[in-house]
């Protein structure tokens, strides 16, 4: 077995749409980023490939390629679980927090499940998001940005 973290963080942009977990959430800022900007996702994909032993996703995926420029991050993270295919391992489970402020992420989030699901190829008891705030610290806090972070446990075959 083999047990990975990802962390991740982008400022917002009101001229960006908001896409956290391949979905897209109402408000009036989105993520800057060179993809989509999908913080969630770009979590769990360095958690996969840091518990692989492979670094992490900028240099999967890095910001100076521009076939990646605003690229969905689900197309991102089919990829990485192909790669973890291919090394012979297969999720266990993956436990993920979203930290910000605004918006409210909970009704959301059975959306987000199976979205995120079907592209892991794992049952949805298999992944859990979760979000918090910052009490108002921080660039979080300030809404100034989201974070997040992922734990996976994968595996062998």
């Amino acid at each position: 077995m083999k047990i990975g973290i990802g962390y991740d963080v982008h400022r917002f942009d009101e001229n960006r749409k908001l896409i956290l977990g391949g979905v897209e959430i109402s408000h009036c800022k989105g993520l800057l980023g060179h993809s989509d900007a999908d913080v969630l996702i770009h979590a769990i994909n360095d958690a996969i490939i840091g518990a692989l032993g492979l670094g992490d996703i900028g240099i999967h995926f890095p910001d100076t390629d521009m076939q990646y420029k605003d690229i969905s991050s689900l197309i991102l993270l089919e990829s990485v679980i192909k790669l973890m295919k291919e090394r012979g391992f297969k999720i266990v489970n993956c436990d993920n927090i979203l930290i910000l402020e605004k918006p409210k992420i909970f009704p959301y989030i059975d959306m987000m499940k199976k979205t995120l699901s079907g592209a892991m190829e794992i049952d949805p008891c298999q992944l859990n998001i979760k979000a918090t705030t910052t009490e108002g610290l921080g660039f979080c806090g300030r809404e100034e940005g989201v974070a997040a972070q992922s734990i996976v446990l994968l595996a062998e075959i």
